[in-house]
């Protein structure tokens, strides 16, 4: 207490109050009490928490070293799966519309196919021309173009032929075409001709028939040699 009443610590510097405790703010601003909010941002945003202080309530803090979620393999970053690649063959497994015929199918078919149209016309010929020579090449050559027209003519319009409707299977053009045209039927057909060259004819056939058995049995697709002369045919189950 001085004298005429005047304490400093109650009226410092033109009359400003000091907080309690008595001292001033460096900064000239008024300390917050005990119990007070923190000031807000001049724009209305709270201000972010500081250094070691503790999220709010619900918040789960990251953990040290934890990294986000990755994409599995074969997902993209938003979940979907990618799609998978479809195999030689137009769809996914092999085949354009459906699964391979076996060997043995379609061997079954051939022989079939053969019987129906080899018998009849083979029966007529050797009839008008007998068993000469002659008789025997002209049957040779009649058999060889009248089995070359009943695949393309068959396999043209209907897809398929009687051998190979019997047993369930179904000719697919190049690419999963909806119909194959004629040259590449006659191109997957071809080693019928064959049998029209005279004297070795039979056997030129006959080896390019163990040829298409061979080729399609160890092609993963089933493809012979005479489905990829022809661009790329296939037999699938019907």
């Amino acid at each position: 207490m001085t004298s005429g009443g005047y304490d400093p610590n109650k009226h410092p510097q033109g009359g400003q109050q000091y907080p309690q405790g008595g001292q001033p703010d460096p900064y000239g601003q008024q300390q917050p009490q005990y119990g007070q909010q923190p000031p807000q941002d001049p724009y209305g945003q709270q201000q972010p928490p500081q250094y070691g202080q503790q999220p709010q309530y619900g918040q789960q803090p990251p953990q040290y070293g934890q990294q986000p979620p990755q994409p599995q393999y074969g997902q993209d970053p938003y979940g979907q799966p990618y799609p998978q690649q479809p195999q030689y063959g137009g769809q996914p497994g092999g085949g354009y519309g459906g699964q391979p015929g076996d060997i043995g199918t379609r061997i079954g078919a051939r022989v079939i196919d053969h019987l129906i149209v080899g018998i009849p016309v083979s029966i007529i010929i050797l009839l008008i021309f007998g068993f000469s020579n002659t008789g025997q090449f002209i049957n040779g050559a009649v058999v060889s173009l009248a089995l070359l027209g009943y695949f393309v003519g068959m396999e043209t319009t209907q897809g398929t032929t009687l051998g190979k409707k019997m047993l369930g299977l179904k000719v697919i053009a190049p690419g999963g075409a909806a119909k194959i045209d004629p040259e590449t039927s006659l191109k997957r057909n071809i080693y019928v001709a064959a049998s029209i060259i005279p004297c070795v004819g039979g056997l030129i056939s006959l080896g390019l028939i163990i040829y298409m058995i061979i080729s399609t049995s160890q092609d993963p697709n089933k493809q012979g040699w005479h489905d990829k002369f022809a661009g790329g045919t296939q037999v699938v189950k019907a």
